[in-house]
């Protein structure tokens, strides 16, 4: 896993510097990351965190933010394992650790493990998930986990 967080902040820290990116999550589909140039947020995606059920105990992930709240936009990278693919939903939520809250901004979920793109969100949004990230997480759902497989809190 180490392997995977290091060479992905190898990718974001080129990507900061590169208008448009291609990368393939598979052969049958190629998702479009947008440098955002904005606050980096990340969270690490395990079962145990999800409230008020626990999900996946084998499953993990990580989720890479970037909110720029001039241009209204969240750029996230995503990648999850252990058997928890495909998702079908995945999510930032408004709430601390350990209660869950409501969905404030959709993520496309992964069929592959690996999953990019931009989400549109309010300034206002942006600025408050960026003020306070403790008070919001990232999750993903699967059909197993249908209330949600893997949790993590945002920080800077």
């Amino acid at each position: 896993m180490k392997q995977v967080i290091i060479a992905f902040c190898g990718i974001l820290a080129l990507a900061a510097f590169t208008p448009k990116q291609n990368i393939s999550g598979n052969k049958d589909e190629v998702k479009i990351f947008e440098a955002n140039s904005g606050t980096p947020l990340s969270a690490y995606l395990v079962g145990a965190n999800e409230a008020p059920v626990m999900g996946d105990p084998d499953g993990e992930g990580w989720a890479e933010l970037s909110l720029n709240q001039g241009q209204g936009t969240i750029t996230f990278m995503r990648h999850v394992e252990g058997g928890i693919v495909p998702a079908t939903a995945s999510h930032i939520h408004r709430s601390v650790a350990g209660v869950p809250g409501p969905v404030v901004v959709a993520l496309v979920p992964s069929t592959s493990g690996m999953s990019t793109g931009v989400a549109i969100a309010s300034k206002e949004l942006i600025k408050e998930i960026r003020e306070n990230p403790e008070n919001f997480y990232v999750n993903v759902h699967n059909s197993v986990y249908p209330a949600g497989a893997l949790r993590g809190q945002l920080s800077k």
